[in-house]
């Protein structure tokens, strides 16, 4: 998903284009996760852009998406430029030093 999506619309309260704007973010990862894993891929992980404008958006955590999101439009921002792009992951195992002691 690549979209710029206005955070001021004409005849809407503010906060409920924002809840839009993250119901439809919440909705694309949702369909994206539920989209058949290939051979050999453990999860769907995501490349996450946000900023004002394509060429500003900065790279993000997808759980920080809707904070950053928030943020432009309490600084006053017309729009956001969301970029969230699905790539496979594989799971990597913890080594015995970093497991938690028991007892």
């Amino acid at each position: 998903m690549k979209k710029t999506f206005p955070l001021e619309v004409a005849d809407r309260q503010p906060g409920l284009v924002l809840d839009a704007v993250k119901h439809e973010i919440r909705k694309y990862l949702k369909r994206e996760r539920r989209k058949p894993l290939p051979e050999g891929i453990d999860f769907w992980d995501f490349d996450c852009k946000v900023g004002p404008v394509a060429g500003e958006a900065v790279a993000k955590h997808p759980g920080d998406v809707e904070k950053a999101i928030e943020e432009a439009q309490q600084a006053g921002s017309a729009g956001v430029y969301v970029e969230i792009l699905a790539k496979p992951g594989h799971r990597v195992k913890k080594a015995a030093d970093e497991a938690p002691e028991a007892g």
